[in-house]
């Protein structure tokens, strides 16, 4: 015979396992759709938008047997052929050569095989963009009015913020006269190197041209400017202990949203400073964008990243033969791995 209260204990018993398995079903429900709903919190948020690489390129004044045109040509099937990223190509051209750039990049799509994402600039939009700029820097910095580097196009680096796509944040400037022996990729990688306030980041010059071009200046002051690098460990200080070559604007690296966000660069490219630099160093240049790059470096070097010269390494040897034989070795001497040869002043490139 059974006892009234076993039921109730068989009862109490089923309920409890009842319960148990509901607690288990009810743990298991919610950890799983808690650990959704974090992925679907961290799914929500913004993507982090893509590395881009911005490749900017000067073609105008450009004939049908014009240097330049193969040059360009060359170029491009040259980063082409050794890229490993996807490369957007924008290209400053003046209306007669934007037709020679036309059929240059076809053919060479046709012959690699890979596609290219172009855009054009017209170089008159361009100049107008930076008129202020080059009114600026034109008196300290070109040649004989007329002559090769006396008009906007070798100042379109100090103002490339001004007509860059305002998306874009950092951009490479490029001259034809280039050839890659590693990937691009490698000169891009140099952006995530730039110090804090950095601006730009150009190699040194491998001639002793401002060597020459500081002659008064030097002969007044004991200073390093101008100097062979003694070290090849360049140094940011100040005062460039170990000497200061100047630099060379056949590859700039430019970081465009940390220019348009500079007070300090918007003064610096005033009339008033650089008259201030140009009287101070007693500078009278020729060569356009890089001369005011190097009176900044030795003046404001916090604003300028100094690359290695693997990735400029010039091969003009001009110098050497007009009057600074003795010295000429000590500045053209490049210890590290070549990205980059640059045939400046016509040079043939080894390849």
């Amino acid at each position: 015979m059974c006892s009234p209260k076993q039921p109730k204990l068989r009862l109490l018993l089923k309920l409890g396992i009842l319960c148990s398995a509901l607690l288990v079903v009810y743990f298991t429900f919610f950890s799983h759709n808690s650990s959704d709903a974090t992925n679907d919190v961290t799914f929500l948020l913004p993507p982090k938008k893509p590395k881009e690489y911005n490749v900017w390129l000067i073609f105008t004044k450009v004939s049908q047997r014009s240097p330049l045109r193969y040059k360009f040509h060359n170029l491009l099937e040259n980063i082409l052929n050794i890229s490993s990223v996807p490369l957007k190509f924008h290209i400053i051209v003046d209306n007669s050569s934007k037709h020679l750039a036309v059929g240059e990049i076809s053919d060479v799509v046709s012959h690699s095989n890979r596609a290219i994402f172009y855009k054009f600039y017209d170089i008159e939009m361009c100049a107008k963009a930076i008129s202020d700029i080059v009114d600026v820097m034109t008196p300290h910095f070109s040649s004989k009015p007329g002559t090769y580097y006396s008009d906007a196009l070798f100042y379109i680096s100090l103002g490339l913020y001004r007509i860059a796509p305002p998306s874009q944040q950092t951009a490479l400037l490029l001259d034809c006269d280039l050839y890659f022996k590693k990937d691009i990729r490698l000169v891009f990688e140099e952006f995530d190197k730039f110090k804090p306030s950095a601006l730009y980041g150009l190699a040194p010059e491998l001639t002793p041209v401002y060597r020459h071009v500081l002659q008064s200046y030097k002969v007044k002051k004991n200073s390093t400017f101008g100097e062979y690098y003694h070290s090849t460990a360049i140094s940011r200080n100040m005062q460039h202990p170990r000497g200061f070559q100047g630099y060379n604007s056949g590859v700039v690296l430019i970081n465009l949203d940390a220019i348009r966000k500079s007070k300090e660069y918007s003064k610096i490219i005033r009339n008033e400073t650089v008259q201030y630099l140009t009287s101070k160093y007693k500078f009278r240049g020729h060569l356009g964008d890089q001369d005011f790059y190097t009176l900044m470096g030795f003046e404001y070097p916090d604003l300028i990243q100094t690359i290695n010269c693997g990735f400029n390494r010039q091969l003009c040897v001009w110098w050497r033969e007009h009057g600074y034989r003795d010295v000429f070795d000590f500045y053209f001497k490049c210890q590290h791995p070549t990205v980059i040869l640059h045939g400046n002043c016509n040079t043939k490139i080894p390849k």
